[in-house]
């Protein structure tokens, strides 16, 4: 059984940096992508940042040159490094994995497994 478990949220000013991370486990499929969304109240879920089973990495607009997808395999654990945050970064974070090793979409559709998600709130 698949689990994905988020943790490392929290409230932070402008300016201020946080490390997600997700413990993966039970999930064994190669290749395989994983990847970090995000919600805020009243909007849609959207993609933030993906990484594949070979290191490759895309990032959406919004959190290029601010934010870092990372993976530690012999922690079977995935990151998410944000700095210089702003307060429309505040939403729920989720981890999800998916087989396949594609990068060309970040929609939550291609995605079957997810957390149960982490706070983060940005203060201006």
């Amino acid at each position: 059984q698949v689990q994905l478990v988020e943790s490392g949220g929290g409230s932070v000013q402008t300016g201020g940096s946080l490390r997600l991370s997700c413990a993966r486990s039970g999930y064994t499929i190669s290749p395989y992508s994983m990847a970090w969304f995000r919600q805020a109240p009243g909007k849609e879920r959207e993609g933030v940042a993906v990484i594949n089973s070979g290191g490759a990495t895309r990032y959406a607009d919004s959190v290029k040159g601010r934010f870092t997808i990372s993976q530690d395999n012999t922690k079977n654990t995935l990151y998410l490094q944000m700095n210089n945050l702003k307060p429309e970064d505040t939403a729920m974070y989720y981890c999800a994995a998916r087989p396949g090793s594609w990068l060309r979409t970040l929609l939550p559709s291609d995605f079957g497994y997810w957390g149960q998600g982490t706070q983060v709130s940005v203060s201006s």
